[in-house]
């Protein structure tokens, strides 16, 4: 089968189209005939092995001279091809999406059962790809927020950001947007009920709940944001230039140490897939309540495209990769 292969860190030249043995469904496993994937900021993190520290922190994701598994990618939609013993409850042909640890930019992908459920039904299969990474992660991060509440989302344009948004306001909370001036109307048609554009307007006001998606503002300047019994989220954030030690994690770290002597609580929650989210998010999406925003698509032999249009900076939302008709 066909796969973007990688074996050392590097950039997106590092990336090439090859053959590889096809997967087999092993037990608990399921086989998929991948029909798209979807781009994440994990993935340059992943081709480049930025930042450095983590490729001594996470095993299963980086090595020391190049990524654990030569074929990434972790969104996936596509078709049922085989399942593995004891996966009863999933049949051939169903249509399903999901989230794998890695493997996804193939023609063929085997995942475990509880990473994948039935695709929405009111998704094509390019937009069901740009959905689990992005949309759990959002749905992680706002699972405090009540209705009601003023959550500032800074960031909001990205690929998680246009999740939180719509999830968000689904929530009923007031939820004010920081993004650049080309985003803003989209910001708004998403739920957002006030846009700050970052590249004029000064960020003001306290809230309730400020997701800080961007990584570019002090821990200082984030917490001055922040109601004294509010919460701040930290998430993301970091893009690559030139190449990194610590990266987005130095924030994060900084937060950590911070939260015994702050007023608003400081979370750095880490989304964990599965089935069960899956789910949730599936129920959101056929209700109307939140709908992935695709940016741009590439055909899998252009995936090295792809990457290299979000490490741009310019990337608003998602970035799908078409695998098969």
């Amino acid at each position: 089968m066909k796969a973007i292969v990688q074996r050392v860190y590097g950039s997106s030249a590092m990336l090439a189209v090859a053959d590889v043995e096809r997967p087999v469904a092993g037990a608990g496993q399921v086989l998929v005939r991948v029909r798209a994937a979807s781009v994440n900021a994990r993935d340059w993190h992943l081709m480049r092995g930025d930042p450095k520290i983590a490729r001594w922190m996470d095993r299963s994701l980086f090595r020391r001279t190049g990524p654990a598994n030569p074929v990434q990618g972790g969104d996936f939609a596509g078709t049922v091809e085989a399942v593995g013993e004891g996966v009863t409850d999933v049949a051939v042909g169903e249509e399903v999406f999901g989230e794998a640890v890695s493997g996804a930019f193939a023609e063929y992908l085997a995942v475990p059962r509880d990473l994948l459920d039935r695709k929405p039904r009111n998704l094509s299969f390019a937009e069901a790809a740009a959905v689990p990474l992005a949309a759990n992660t959002a749905l992680t991060l706002l699972r405090s927020v009540d209705a009601g509440q003023r959550v500032l989302i800074i960031g909001a344009s990205g690929g998680v950001g246009t999740f939180a948004v719509q999830i968000a306001h689904a929530r009923g909370a007031e939820v004010t947007a920081v993004c650049s001036t080309r985003n803003v109307e989209a910001a708004r048609s998403l739920g957002a009920e006030h846009v700050f554009d970052y590249t004029r307007d000064t960020v003001t006001g306290r809230y309730d709940t400020v997701v800080d998606l961007a990584g570019a503002r002090s821990l200082r300047e984030l917490l001055g944001l922040v109601e004294p019994t509010g919460t701040l989220v930290l998430s993301g954030g970091g893009n690559y230039d030139g190449g990194s030690v610590f990266g987005p994690i130095g924030l994060f770290a900084r937060g950590q140490l911070a939260r015994p002597f702050v007023k608003p609580t400081i979370r750095v929650p880490l989304a964990q897939q599965s089935a069960a989210a899956l789910t949730e998010l599936r129920a959101l999406i056929e209700s109307g309540d939140v709908r992935p925003v695709i940016d741009r698509a590439y055909p899998l032999a252009e995936t090295a495209a792809a990457i290299d249009y979000m490490e741009s900076h310019h990337a608003r939302a998602k970035i799908v990769i078409t695998v098969a008709e």
